[in-house]
């Protein structure tokens, strides 16, 4: 191969051709603006969560106003308050976080986040009104980041106090608002659970970033409340309200009919209160004084309770007493019923008591029992569907249960003769009736005819006369006269909707936010509300430095740079091998680079021997399931090939050494850096084998389904990534995406060292050759490196670079460390696209568009560290191999040929 210079032996920048990229002052600049680009969007992805705070606060609000037209809300009204309150808190520790973790200018300071004039000693401190455009009233209390669980519990425990609140009015239930609200509240438990696991570590870099990771799937959570409660707003109360109106017209109404009935009583009472001798004149007093208190205490307590309905502050249903309740609902109707009652049996009493004749007197005592029988018949009736439904759930009605009961006693004989027995007994005391009944309306008829016959006669009569009488005049139309009084109209117009009387906001802070100003009394200058604290000065310093040595980076990088970008610029795909028929799931060279090793679905793993041209050299069968991982052995001289439950052992030469049989899913092998034994992943496992299958050891990681491991060289500890099954609490996440995790375990203590909790999708980590360095992949995020520091017995794991694509980009398998010392991280896009970083400064150096190139979507990429030149491998859905290389003969033809095939 063509010898190419080292990075030492190149020209300074400055004597560069026109192609290479360090020439360009807007390149460089690219270069040095990769850390202000992740500040940026985390700048943005901030703001966007606080916005959909803001309006969520602006939707509490609309709810108290709307609410106060209610009866009864003042649940909602104090919940809801609450809920401003610790959303405001929310706020302002999220926002803190951010402003630690992406400084920059748009975020306020802690001072400034707080109630203006607390700082202010030896001033009276003035009562603080927010303003309409204000998220909320600005926290009085200076939160530590560490009360960030304690926050997020007491958000969860407000939100099932105002979904408690709005279960008070059962008119109105709408499925999205409980559904919105209990998703909030669940997350919220699951997020404050977790976070208590990283007690006293809210200041470390990953923590910081995870808090703000939650923050994105809050404002999710924010939107679906804020619908929801905007439909309770439109739709909700204005039922509930027309609900309680027709409740308040019907007490009215009862108050109404019992006033009446009571003045009917009294009355009455005239004609009996002078009787005092006899028992039936006792009797008829008896019930009549004791009809007329029952219809006073209907007329007074229908009052009563149309007092407590309407009023707003009113206890919500679970906070009052059962028998005030009781009392307050039922006792109303019970009253006028049972004065009802008692008026009718005096009223039968006093017949026979004041000497009727017999028939007033049975006519007066069968009408009242009928109307009696039929008003308690009826009140059962109410009170046996009231009964059923709150029983069933509104699942039944009253008659699906009678016919329930029905058929439940007919198998009893007695039931049974009643009902055969009786029944025809019925049938004819019902035909009898209808044939009295019949004969009667038959009688009815002809008088009525008769009647009408006669009247008809005199009718003609009267005709006759009105023809034959004299001075026959024309009567005198005159128009109806209109009356002196002005036709008053109601200045009044209809309702208008809650909507449209609500009070004007604005949903933008950051204007008011970042313009805010004060004066000094004294001096009437203006001074920025936001003026920096000494710590905020400090962290702005900083910065400003770090720009500075970003800008002004040394000689040597810009040399390293300008050295790999036209090797980059020379990379061509020199071969397309046909592998695999089906997709090939993962690639991985040899240590020595002197072959490739890709597993694939088609149940076949295919070892290539590197070269000019590549060429198969070995096709290993696995006909009990398909490969899902290949790992070559420190020394290039062994080759383990992982399938779902089981573990394969190979010589470079393709003789299958040993197959290991497991009872239980391999999710992933790693080699020892002894090559005397590898670890296996096993659910939430990590057992540590020799080539002969015996477990030697095993570390378990209780409520962690792991992922990956990978061992350090000195194999004192090794790095594990997984997904949290369950909380600390044993709680599950309800919408959001569950806590992922990094562990640094060590080997020799057997003790987890660090936990770092990450949101997104992790899969795959693998360590530099160092073992400083750790490069983590995703699912869908961008790769992330992270360091590894070791001072004695203390470890500590940080974020270092997070490497981003030109476009967002749904990343395909593993990425690599590429170049000489690892100083390149390469990584693969499922739409063919190929990325490669400089380690270093997380800078994009070279991108393989997939667009450019024809074939499949690709499924994982590999670097061939110990080549001479840069080359790489990538793997697509269709089964082919694409080989990245640079040129050495200039002639562009490629030897696509393979050699001989040997199956084994």
């Amino acid at each position: 191969m063509e010898r190419r210079p080292n990075a030492e032996s190149l020209p300074e920048p400055t004597d560069l051709t026109s192609r290479d990229i360090m020439t360009n002052a807007d390149d460089y600049h690219a270069f040095s603006t990769t850390g202000d680009r992740l500040r940026k969007i985390g700048v943005d992805e901030f703001n966007k969560f606080q916005r959909r705070g803001t309006t969520l606060d602006h939707e509490l609000r609309h709810l108290s106003q709307a609410a106060r037209q209610l009866g009864g809300s003042v649940g909602i009204l104090s919940s809801s308050f609450q809920l401003r309150e610790r959303l405001a808190q929310v706020l302002f520790l999220l926002r803190d976080n951010a402003a630690n973790l992406f400084p920059h200018k748009g975020f306020s300071s802690r001072e400034a986040l707080m109630v203006p004039g607390l700082h202010q000693q030896g001033r009276k401190r003035k009562r603080y009104k927010a303003h309409t455009h204000v998220v909320r009233p600005r926290t009085v209390e200076d939160l530590d980041p560490e009360d960030l669980p304690y926050v997020l519990e007491m958000f969860a425990r407000d939100v099932t106090t105002l979904l408690d609140c709005l279960d008070e009015f059962p008119v109105f239930t709408q499925e999205t608002v409980t559904a919105s609200l209990r998703l909030l509240e669940g997350d919220l438990k699951y997020w404050a659970s977790c976070l208590k696991a990283h007690e006293g570590k809210f200041r470390d870099l990953a923590v910081q970033k995870y808090s703000n990771d939650i923050s994105s799937e809050m404002g999710e959570h924010f939107d679906s409340v804020t619908s929801a409660l905007g439909v309770f707003i439109e739709i909700g109360v204005p039922a509930i309200r027309f609900s309680q109106e027709h409740a308040s017209r019907n007490l009215l109404n009862l108050s109404t009919v019992a006033t009446f009935f009571s003045a009917v009583t009294a009355t009455t009472m005239q004609f009996s209160y002078t009787m005092t001798g006899g028992g039936t004149a006792v009797a008829v007093n008896s019930f009549w004084f004791t009809s007329l208190v029952f219809s006073i205490g209907a007329a007074v307590n229908s009052l009563l309770g149309l007092t407590w309905k309407q009023a707003m502050y009113r206890s919500p249903g679970n906070r009052v007493p059962w028998w005030v309740l009781i009392w307050i609902k039922r006792s109303p109707l019970v009253f006028l019923v049972l004065s009802v009652m008692c008026f009718s049996m005096g009223l039968v009493l006093f017949a026979y008591a004041s000497g009727q004749h017999m028939i007033t007197s049975t006519l007066t005592t069968v009408f009242s029992a009928f109307s009696c029988f039929g008003l308690a018949a009826v009140s059962m009736w109410f009170a046996s569907e009231r009964w059923v439904f709150f029983r069933n759930e509104g699942q039944k009605l009253l008659a699906d249960v009678i016919l329930e009961t029905q058929a439940c006693m007919m198998p009893v004989s007695g039931i049974s003769w009643l009902v055969y027995e009786i029944r025809p007994l019925l049938a004819t005391v019902s035909q009898w009736s209808r044939q009295q009944f019949r004969g009667a309306s038959n009688l009815l008829s002809r008088v009525s005819s008769r009647i009408m016959r006669r009247s008809s006669t005199m009718d003609q009569s009267m005709e006759m006369l009105e023809e034959n009488s004299t001075g026959s005049h024309a009567l005198d139309t005159t128009p109806e006269p209109t009356s002196p009084l002005p036709i008053h109209t109601t200045d009044v117009g209809p309702l208008l909707p809650i909507s449209e009387v609500r009070n004007p906001t604005a949903v933008s802070t950051e204007a008011s936010n970042t313009n805010t100003t004060m004066s000094r009394p004294d001096t009437g200058t203006t001074l920025d509300a936001e003026a920096p604290a000494p710590k905020r000065r400090f962290v702005n310093a900083v910065g400003s430095v770090m720009k500075l040595l970003e800008a002004s980076r040394p000689a040597k990088t810009q040399r390293r740079i300008a050295a790999v970008v036209p090797k980059l610029r020379d990379l061509t795909m020199t071969q397309h091998l046909p592998a695999h028929r089906a997709l090939v799931k993962h690639m991985q060279f040899s240590p020595d680079g002197k072959f490739l090793a890709t597993s694939s679905w088609d149940r076949t793993s295919v070892i290539f021997q590197v070269g000019h041209t590549f060429e198969s050299y070995r096709v290993l069968a696995h006909p009990h399931g398909y490969v899902g991982q290949v790992a070559w052995s420190p020394s290039g001289k062994m080759l383990l090939t992982q399938l779902q439950r089981a573990v394969e052992v190979w010589t470079e030469d393709g003789i299958r050494k040993k197959s290991i049989v497991r009872q239980q899913n391999v999710q992933s092998i790693a080699w020892l850096p002894s090559g005397e034994g590898f670890m296996i992943i096993e659910g939430s496992a990590v057992l540590k084998l020799d080539l002969n299958g015996k477990v030697l050891e095993t570390a378990q990681f209780d409520q962690t389904l792991l992922y990956d491991v990978a061992v350090t060289s000195d194999c004192e500890r090794m790095l594990c990534v997984g997904r949290l099954t369950v909380s600390k609490d044993g709680l599950q996440p309800s919408k959001s995406r569950g806590e992922k995790q990094i562990i640094v375990y060590n080997l020799n203590k057997k003790t987890i060292e660090v936990r770092v909790p990450v949101l997104d999708d992790i899969r795959v980590i693998s360590l530099s050759q160092d073992d400083k360095l750790a490069l983590v992949s995703y699912h869908k995020a961008s790769p992330q490196l992270w360091k590894l520091d070791v001072a004695e017995d203390t470890v500590c794991l940080s974020l270092d670079n997070t490497y981003m694509p030109e476009m967002p980009t749904e990343f395909a398998g593993p990425s690599y460390f590429g170049g000489k010392s690892d100083q390149l991280v390469v990584s693969a896009g499922k739409a063919g696209d190929i990325y490669v970083w400089d380690r270093r400064s997380a800078v994009l150096l070279h991108h393989i568009r997939g667009q450019d190139l024809a074939g499949s979507y690709l499924t994982c990429v590999a670097w061939n560290s110990a080549a001479e030149s840069f080359m790489f491998a990538a793997g697509t859905y269709d089964g082919a191999v694409r080989i990245w290389t640079i040129p050495i003969a200039p002639d562009p033809v490629n030897d696509m040929s393979s050699g001989k095939v040997t199956t084994t």
